[in-house]
């Protein structure tokens, strides 16, 4: 047979599905961050910002699990607690310290980014469902989108690491959003996220994805902290966040969420041509 039927999707985007700290709110994504350094320092063991940041994105239980293997913080628990850390151990932090701590101090990092209303309107009046997906367990993400209402915002629909067989980077938050809002094909949906297994996990699900690289963990500093800096010293923190994103395989990257419906539009040039992610 000298041709086969390839089917290609020419439509709109339906579904811009956001993520939580760092896209939309918590400027910076310090509500984890602070909490992940005070679960360990609880265990004897202190551990930077760096390493609390490093695999951001993921489900709160697994980022407990990657801190504990980092090489230094392996080596600092050994060093404290005369044995490896064990799974037995991160279940612990997890079930007795995190969540309760998180569940007390998130509520005072939920502002809204600056933009970010103002970019979901623009979005929705376009007919474009509004989605979010986050590595909190359902306790937290109550209450952001009670504190994110309060603003402004309420995606149309929301998925949690806790409502799904496995968090980021696997696809099924994202695919948890296709099925409530009942859209596809995933060539229809765009996955905004500020880290690296945020952008694998609209990769996996097969969507269009956009880094954002000022406001989320890359960096990590608040309006404040930025604002402080030269801006040189700005400047070179963003462009290795958004290196790091883009490398990681983001479709697009942009500063804030204040950005996107402009690549929304690229994006649909993009679909009428027959583009795919």
């Amino acid at each position: 047979m000298d041709f086969v039927y390839n089917r290609t999707y020419k439509g709109p985007v339906k579904m811009v599905i956001l993520d939580w700290a760092g896209t939309t709110l918590d400027y910076g994504c310090y509500a984890p961050a602070v909490v992940f350094i005070e679960v360990f320092k609880r265990r004897g063991v202190e551990i930077t910002m760096e390493q609390a940041r490093r695999p951001m994105g993921l489900k709160k239980l697994d980022h407990i699990r990657a801190i504990s293997k980092q090489d230094e913080v392996a080596m600092l628990w050994q060093q404290v607690h005369n044995k490896k850390c064990t799974e037995a151990d991160v279940q612990d932090m997890f079930e007795k310290d995190f969540v309760p701590l998180q569940v007390a101090c998130i509520a005072d990092y939920t502002e809204l980014i600056p933009g970010t209303v103002e970019a979901v309107n623009k979005l929705k009046s376009r007919g474009i469902k509004i989605g979010s997906s986050s590595g909190y367990f359902t306790e937290a993400m109550e209450i952001n989108l009670r504190e994110a209402k309060k603003q402004g915002y309420s995606p149309d629909v929301n998925s949690c690491a806790s409502d799904v067989p496995a968090g980021r980077p696997e696809p099924w938050m994202v695919i948890s959003n296709m099925q409530q809002a009942r859209i596809f094909p995933p060539q229809a949906v765009v996955k905004v996220d500020d880290t690296k297994p945020g952008i694998e996990e609209g990769l996996n699900a097969g969507t269009w994805t956009i880094g954002l690289a000022k406001t989320g963990n890359e960096v990590g500093l608040n309006l404040q902290e930025l604002a402080a800096l030269p801006a040189e010293e700005v400047k070179r923190k963003v462009d290795k966040a958004a290196d790091g994103l883009a490398k990681t395989g983001a479709h697009y990257v942009v500063e804030s969420i204040s950005d996107v419906p402009a690549v929304i539009s690229e994006i649909e040039q993009r679909l009428k041509m027959g583009d795919r992610p």
